[in-house]
């Protein structure tokens, strides 16, 4: 992995001005520009806040992190919709530029780097605004110093994960069919929709399948509760790290002579 980071640092130039393409890519045509790349995301987050907590006030629970709904909802779906569009991006990433690559004799990281980076551009902004938007309700406590760390983690997952299954999906296109399905249940598998502590005690297990549990458990602590990540939160998103990490070697070494003709 150093070995292609470092390939992607001699490139930095060149992979700035990729990613800055990738962004413009997505605007391109249209009057609003830049701004619609945030608005989708901004929306959202104010869809929930006006039907759950404005229009129908509705409250969680004893034991919930936050008892507005709305608020719940924002700190855990902000960071799955970060994940899913870097994850999903970065999956594609390969096969949409096999041309490129087949053509110029370019790291495959590069590919990967941009679309990931192109996804977080997007979003890291957005969930530095929401910690900005929810520090006062704690009074800045100092457990917001956390957040930056774990959002370099989720980003470093994010990679990790996608430059995998990039390669796997220009191995076999199944692996596009396949994820994109996981990604439109496992928000439900996950305690963004409901508090950890509704989901029945026997099957708590099972939200932790979902690499996203620990993030989002993460945030929780941070913009709702004000205290530091927990502990299973943290060994969480290292053990995830570490597995993606663990998968991606072997898989690399296999596809470094063949990724070409696989595109």
């Amino acid at each position: 992995m150093w070995t292609e980071l470092r390939a992607a640092w001699a490139l930095r130039p060149l992979l700035r001005a990729m990613v800055w393409r990738e962004v413009q890519a997505r605007h391109a045509g249209t009057a609003g520009g830049l701004l619609w790349l945030y608005a989708q995301p901004l929306l959202t987050i104010a869809a929930y806040y006006l039907v759950f907590d404005v229009v129908f006030a509705m409250r969680l629970g004893e034991g919930a992190p936050a008892r507005a709904v709305g608020t719940y909802l924002i700190v855990g779906m902000l960071p799955w919709q970060a994940f899913a569009e870097g994850l999903s991006r970065g999956m594609h990433s390969l096969v949409d530029a096999g041309h490129l690559l087949q053509k110029n004799a370019l790291p495959p990281v590069l590919v990967v780097l941009r679309a990931v980076l192109g996804a977080a551009v997007v979003y890291a902004p957005l969930l530095l605004l929401l910690a900005v938007a929810y520090a006062p309700l704690h009074g800045f406590a100092w457990p917001m110093l956390a957040l930056p760390l774990v959002l370099a983690l989720q980003m470093a997952f994010v990679f990790v994960l996608a430059y995998l299954l990039a390669i796997l999906a220009a191995a076999l296109r199944d692996t596009l069919q396949v994820v994109a399905f996981l990604l439109s249940v496992g928000v439900f598998v996950s305690p963004i929709l409901f508090p950890i502590t509704l989901f029945p005690e026997g099957w708590r297990w099972v939200l932790w399948l979902n690499p996203m549990t620990s993030w989002v458990l993460a945030y929780q602590d941070i913009l709702l509760q004000a205290q530091w990540p927990r502990a299973t939160a943290w060994a969480g998103m290292l053990a995830w790290l570490a597995v993606a990490w663990l998968a991606w070697r072997p898989v690399w070494r296999r596809s470094r002579d063949e990724l070409v003709d696989w595109l």
